[in-house]
C-alpha cells in the first residue's frame, strides 16, 4: 500500500509514478492522491493530453466517472510554463506525451514541487511504453496498479487490443481493449 509522504518544514520535490495496464485504477489513484493534497490546502493542478478526449475536454474522469478539473496541453514543455507556485501537479495519461515529459517532471520535482504522473507502463503489444520507462527510473515513488482478468479471474497487467488496428496509439476504452493477465494475453496474441 502507498503511503503518502507529506511536506513539512522545508519542502523538497519528488516524483510518483502510477502505471499499469488498462483499467487498472491508475487514474482513480491519480484523483485519490490530488483530492487528498487539496484537503491537507496544498495548492495543486492537473495536466492531461490533449489525446485524451474520450469523456471531457477540461477534467480527468476516470473509467469509474470520477473526475477532476485540468488544464489539456499539447506538448509536455508546455506544462513548466503554466505551473506557479503550485505545491502539487498531477498528469495523467502520460504514455500520450512525448520523451520531454521526464525532463519536466524532473525540473518541477527539484523546484520543490510533488509530481504524480499517472500512464500506462506497455501498449497493446506488451512493449515497454515511453515515456513511463524513463519515468520509472527517475522517480522516488512507485506504483504499479493492476485489473482483473475478465478470462480467468487472475492480476492483469496487461492492455489486450482487441480490434486489428497496428497504430501504437488508439484512444478508446472497453470497446477497443480489456485487461488479461500474462497468460491470457499472450494466447491472445497468437
Amino acid at each position: 500500500m502507498f503511503i503518502e509522504p507529506y511536506i513539512t518544514g522545508n519542502p523538497k520535490g519528488w516524483i510518483e509514478v502510477i502505471c499499469g495496464g488498462m483499467f487498472s485504477g491508475k487514474t482513480e489513484e491519480l484523483i485519490r492522491r490530488l483530492k487528498r493534497a487539496r484537503i491537507a490546502n496544498l495548492k495543486v493542478e492537473i495536466f492531461k493530453p490533449a489525446t485524451d478526449n474520450r469523456y471531457a475536454i477540461n477534467e480527468v474522469v476516470s473509467h469509474d466517472a470520477n473526475q477532476i478539473p485540468s488544464i489539456v496541453v499539447h506538448r509536455a514543455m508546455d506544462i513548466l510554463s503554466l505551473v506557479e507556485e503550485k505545491e502539487v501537479v498531477g498528469i495523467d495519461e502520460a504514455q500520450f506525451f512525448d520523451n520531454d515529459l521526464v525532463l519536466v517532471c524532473r525540473e518541477l520535482a527539484n523546484r520543490g514541487i510533488r509530481v504524480i504522473v499517472a500512464g500506462l507502463d506497455m501498449d497493446y503489444k506488451g512493449v515497454p511504453f515511453e515515456p513511463i520507462p524513463a519515468l520509472l527510473a527517475t522517480a522516488e515513488y512507485i506504483t504499479k496498479v493492476h485489473a482483473i482478468c475478465p478470462h480467468c479471474g487472475q492480476l492483469a497487467s496487461h492492455s489486450y487490443r482487441l480490434v486489428d488496428v497496428e497504430d501504437k496509439v488508439l484512444v478508446g476504452e472497453k470497446q477497443l481493449y480489456e485487461p488479461r493477465c500474462r497468460n491470457c494475453f499472450n494466447k491472445g496474441m497468437l
